[in-house]
């Protein structure tokens, strides 16, 4: 099963703040540690929200709102995409979360992500041999 570690966005991570190197040294340690038990298929710290966008639809129509967007809670800073067992076995994993990241008050959520197989007969043979050409095409 997949998972997606999302890290929440706060005022440190929304604001001029870059990382310090104590910071990215215990960052780097964790996720090595936590790759030797998981397989980690990717991951990434996002910049800011005030250099982003949103495209929002109403009737089916797009609006591009431009950052920085004001609720921080409803951000994410970063995440780390993982293969494991169980959803337990990620909290687990989540609960040794550097603590000197966000000066120990951190947030983070854990949510699985959708294997095809999930969709059952939505996803036809036909849609299945799509999705492969195309994240085949994205890997290479």
């Amino acid at each position: 099963m997949r998972f997606m570690i999302i890290r929440k966005a706060d005022a440190n991570t929304e604001g001029d703040d870059v990382a310090t190197q104590e910071l990215a040294a215990a960052m780097m340690a964790y996720h090595e540690e936590m790759g030797a038990a998981l397989k980690i298929l990717g991951g990434d710290g996002l910049q800011p929200s005030r250099k982003g966008a949103r495209v929002q639809f109403a009737d089916g129509k797009p609006k591009v709102i431009d950052g920085p967007f004001a609720e921080t809670k409803e951000l994410i800073a970063g995440y780390t995409v993982v293969e494991a067992k169980s959803l337990a076995e990620v909290v687990e994993w989540a609960r040794r979360w550097p603590p000197i990241d966000g000066q120990g008050a951190v947030q983070l959520e854990i949510r699985q992500l959708y294997e095809i197989e999930d969709f059952g007969e939505a996803f036809t043979p036909k849609l299945k041999e799509q999705a492969d050409r195309i994240f085949q095409n994205q890997k290479g």
